[in-house]
């Protein structure tokens, strides 16, 4: 399994923030070829570190299976609308392989 991790900072507008990620990005998010799960967190407690504001997990079964995804044009336009929320945000994802132990 491949899971693509995004970490949101506090928005400057949260409920702009909020309002946006719901009604535009996920829908658009859920439109991903192969997509398996997406879930998303808010109220996150740090144990080291500031907490991020929103967290969101997206899964594909595959590495090439994640990488269709974000070259189809429904991942363009993912990818375009996060410079809308970025607008309000600093964002930061990381992509990686789940190995289970």
């Amino acid at each position: 399994m491949v899971k693509f991790l995004i970490l949101w900072d506090t928005p400057t507008d949260p409920v702009a923030f909020e309002r946006h990620y719901r009604e535009v990005h996920i829908p658009l998010a859920k439109q991903l070829p192969g997509l398996r799960r997406y879930t998303a967190g808010r109220h996150a407690t740090a144990i080291r570190g500031e907490p991020y504001y929103w967290i969101a997990e997206l899964e594909w079964d595959t590495m090439d299976a994640r990488q269709k995804a974000s070259q189809s044009p429904q991942g363009q336009a993912v990818s375009q609308d996060v410079a809308n929320l970025a607008r309000y945000a600093q964002v930061r994802s990381m992509l990686y392989e789940v190995e289970e132990l």
